[in-house]
């Protein structure tokens, strides 16, 4: 069955929260647990949320889906507590921005059969209950990431679920999609935050920038224990990144340097070359990534 009436978010942050406010649209009943009590209290008050679950988690085996709406080093700890509760759940999800670690642990404790792995693309650099909206997973892609004991009913309620909230769900495996988020939406973030440190060393407040200033600087703002969190959970294949990225500004400090007119003209045309290729600058590449989670 590809259908569900009752689902338990633990996380109502900006995505939890997010979903929490759709769901409730749809006509689902949601249950919800956040460590932060006025949040549930604040989604219980505006008729998103039916009722609180305790920190125990004691009742969250009473519902179809389950998701976990944490930061993802938090995530692994409370997927242990929730797997010997989960005795009616169909589905069992998060929403983090890295996937092999959380899918892995599923088959570690028994629930591989009934764990989709799943990070929507979409966000925000600001975080929070009152960041939450609806309608932030609309066009939005997510990528699904399964073990090798999934069930096609999962799967395919996977699948339902996010199709439901108007996205567009895709199949990836674990390890992939670490790779490609680490270049994709982990490395902007670190370049973001990079740019902003340098600014604020050589004392230049964000209100002197110019918008293209703002756009870059933008991600910065996003939640620093989140961030961490992504960011030593992916290091392997983010160093990486990273370390490429390095390359490439020593060289056009070089170039700088030397006051090579040639050689700069010619790195930066390959920039806009790249940003003017088909897809380089369409909607697919504006906006999104995992922002604003916990």
């Amino acid at each position: 069955m590809t259908t569900f009436d009752s689902v338990a978010i633990i996380g109502l942050g900006l995505i939890g929260g997010s979903l929490a406010r759709d769901l409730a649209a749809l006509g689902v009943r949601v249950m919800a647990y956040d460590p932060d009590a006025t949040r549930v209290a604040a989604a219980i008050r505006t008729n998103v949320v039916a009722g609180a679950l305790p920190e125990s988690l004691e009742g969250i085996g009473d519902v179809d889906v389950i998701v976990l709406a944490t930061p993802v080093d938090e995530a692994i700890d409370i997927l242990r507590r929730v797997a010997p509760r989960a005795t009616r759940a169909k589905l069992i999800t998060d929403v983090g921005s890295t996937k092999a670690r959380i899918v892995e642990t599923a088959h570690a404790v028994g629930i591989g059969d009934r764990f989709v792995g799943a990070h929507p693309m979409a966000g925000d650099h600001r975080s929070g209950w009152e960041a939450s909206r609806m309608g932030l997973f609309v066009d939005a892609p997510v990528y699904l990431c399964t073990n090798r004991d999934v069930s096609a009913e999962a799967l395919r309620l996977a699948h339902a679920f996010w199709r439901r909230l108007g996205s567009h769900p895709e199949e990836m495996a674990a390890d992939q999609h670490d790779l490609k988020l680490a270049w994709t939406s982990h490395l902007p973030h670190m370049v973001s935050a990079s740019l902003a440190l340098a600014l604020a060393r050589a004392g230049v407040d964000r209100g002197y920038l110019g918008p293209g200033g703002r756009d870059v600087t933008r991600l910065a703002g996003s939640s620093p224990e989140m961030w961490t969190a992504i960011a030593l959970d992916n290091a392997a294949a983010l160093e990486a990144a990273m370390q490429e990225t390095e390359k490439e500004i020593a060289s056009l400090r070089a170039a700088i340097k030397r006051a090579d007119r040639e050689e700069l003209n010619e790195r930066l045309g390959a920039a806009r070359r790249w940003m003017e290729r088909e897809g380089g600058n369409g909607a697919n590449g504006a906006g999104h990534g995992n922002q604003g989670q916990s």
